[in-house]
């Protein structure tokens, strides 16, 4: 029911004037030519998850509705509003905003949640953040009567979505809903694991030696097993892909780029994304992974938010009480509360597909966390019919990256981009959204 009452309270926003409405933001200049509001939705009993919904700047009333998540599980949307596709980010000193010129809110009315409770500025008034794939959403919720309707999410938003989008094409609200994004997403706990080890391989990340180990151990009769292989061997030699790709300093979110703050030492490891990989094998955290209320990603640099989201006019100006958690970028209480149920999207996706829905999975292919590869076998792993073969695509005369059409689902790759892609491609970021909320040619 939850998200029942916060559609209805963003539709009756747009029509008259609300005590969530943003009236001013401190750090910005600049005038905007859309309205905005951020407020609290009681979820469930003693659940308060907050939002920030902003209009579209080309056409409200007509343009689609578009749901935005970020994963984790307990990292907060603010981040893709404020980093990503958001139409305001902010500078560096974590004092000023500035207008992104490629914010999705351009072609689409956009709706940040941070969820579950304990996210972000969203609580729970007894403190209990244990929740799980299921508890997340419920499935009845109105959209705007006129206004298509999608969710797009990334990383852990790989769970998220289409456990949501089910839920909502199988609700009897009427919802004018129309498909799903899922960017560098986990939609396969095996096909990400195997994958990255090829991945790290043939990007140099290792050599020879350990390479042949990986095949002698975890190999057998041309297939290989890398996921949950119970040859000891093999164990060890996956978890010097495990060491090599998460503790020796290389940024897993964006291979190419540097890692904020240097190779790390001492520092604190992200255990939400390690908890994402080679599960099975439960490999220990390195003795030099401290621990840190701080859960920012390793290699990320989210001071400039947290700076900002944590000033007293700015939770003002949002509507964000006093006695609420001051803002972190992911919340390790969540994450470590959180039981993942699902290993594979892949029912979720038949079922989706089965009912007409558009589908878009994109990835910047220089992720490690959720890697392109992983998410393009998984794609052939639903049998679709394909429609139009691997080839480029094409933004200011430049290849933008690579897709394949499988009838009502697209998978596209965004080349050189990492993990948030919207943040480090954002012209070809905000091309893609258009072509899909369209359906028209990339």
């Amino acid at each position: 029911m939850w998200w029942c009452l916060l559609l209805l309270c963003v539709s009756g926003c747009l029509a008259s004037y609300s005590p969530d409405e943003i009236l001013s933001l401190p750090g910005l200049n600049t005038r905007l030519n859309f309205r905005q509001w951020s407020g609290y939705l009681q979820a469930s009993s003693g659940q308060h998850l907050h939002y920030w919904f902003v209009t579209s700047q080309r056409n409200p009333e007509t343009d689609p509705v578009v749901l935005w998540l970020n994963g984790g599980p307990g990292c907060s949307s603010l981040d893709g509003l404020l980093a990503e596709n958001g139409p305001v980010h902010v500078d560096s000193d974590g004092r000023t905003l500035y207008v992104n010129p490629y914010s999705w809110n351009k072609v689409a009315n956009v709706l940040y949640l941070e969820s579950p409770a304990g996210v972000g500025f969203s609580y729970s008034d007894n403190q209990d953040y244990a929740t799980n794939d299921n508890e997340d959403f419920f499935s009845k919720f109105p959209s705007f009567k006129s206004n298509d309707f999608y969710i797009f999410g990334e990383s852990y938003g790989g769970v998220y979505v289409p456990t949501l989008s089910l839920k909502v094409a199988d609700g009897s609200a009427p919802i004018n809903f129309k498909g799903f994004g899922v960017g560098n997403g986990l939609s396969s706990t095996f096909y990400n694991d195997q994958s990255l080890v090829y991945f790290g391989y043939y990007h140099g990340l290792f050599g020879d030696t350990l390479w042949s180990n990986l095949n002698t151990y975890c190999c057998q009769d041309g297939s290989c097993n890398f996921v949950n292989n119970d040859n000891y061997y093999c164990q060890e030699s996956v978890q010097e892909v495990f060491m090599s790709i998460y503790n020796s300093g290389l940024n897993v979110y964006s291979l190419y780029m540097n890692c904020a703050g240097g190779v790390p030492g001492s520092n604190s490891r992200f255990h939400t994304d390690l908890k994402n990989l080679f599960r099975y094998y439960n490999f220990e955290m390195p003795k030099n992974a401290a621990t840190s209320k701080n859960m920012a990603p390793p290699c990320i640099n989210d001071t400039a938010q947290w700076t900002w989201l944590n000033r007293a006019d700015v939770r003002q100006a949002l509507h964000i009480p006093d006695f609420v958690q001051p803002w972190e970028l992911c919340s390790s209480v969540v994450s470590e509360n959180y039981q993942r149920i699902y290993s594979s999207m892949q029912n979720f996706y038949l079922q989706l597909l089965s009912k007409g829905l558009r589908v878009l999975v994109y990835n910047g292919d220089t992720d490690m966390a959720c890697n392109f590869l992983g998410d393009n076998w998984f794609v052939k792993s639903l049998n679709q019919q394909k429609t139009r073969d691997y080839q480029s695509w094409i933004y200011n005369d430049q290849i933008a990256g690579f897709y394949e059409q499988y009838e009502n689902l697209t998978f596209l790759t965004v080349k050189g981009a990492g993990h948030m892609v919207p943040q480090w491609a954002p012209a070809r970021a905000l091309k893609m959204f258009e072509s899909f909320l369209s359906n028209s040619a990339y």
